[in-house]
Formats: structure tokens, C-alpha cells, sequence
């Protein structure tokens, strides 16, 4: 593999990476609208929220943590090449 074709692998890469980060901080938004509207429908002292959405969304910004870490992996390599 020639260094012009490394670069754009690398470049590739983080065009990925990008996308899924964006995506990944959509499906982030989504989820806390959808937790907002619930607690908003309930006016209870004790909104119900279904437990798999706490789960979600700690999984989501474990996914945007990794992603930053690869991102920056990446740009640390890129940077010693």
C-alpha cells in the first residue's frame, strides 16, 4: 500500500467516524425527546420510564466515548506519519 493510498484509507476512516458520531448523537437526541415526552405525558410525582432506555442511552455515549478515542487514535497516527 503506497502512502497516497494510506492517506485515503485514514481519510475514509474518519469520514466514518464522523458519521457514526453524528448518527450515534441523533439517536442520543431522539432518545432524550422520547424521555422528555414521557415525562411530560405523566403528571405523576413518579414518572414511569421503561428501564431499557437509561440502558440506551448510557450505551450511546459509551458508543460517542469510543469513537472520540478512535478519533483520536487516528488523528495521532495520521499526525506521526
Amino acid at each position: 500500500m503506497s502512502f497516497d493510498q494510506l492517506r485515503q484509507s485514514l481519510a475514509a476512516v474518519h469520514s466514518g467516524l464522523t458519521d457514526a458520531r453524528a448518527h450515534t448523537e441523533r439517536a442520543r437526541e431522539l432518545l432524550e425527546e422520547y424521555q422528555r415526552v414521557i415525562v411530560d405525558a405523566q403528571v405523576q410525582a413518579e414518572p414511569w420510564l421503561p428501564p431499557q432506555l437509561a440502558r440506551a442511552l448510557e450505551q450511546l455515549e459509551s458508543q460517542l466515548t469510543c469513537l472520540a478515542g478512535a478519533g483520536g487514535l487516528l488523528t495521532t497516527y495520521e499526525a506521526r506519519l
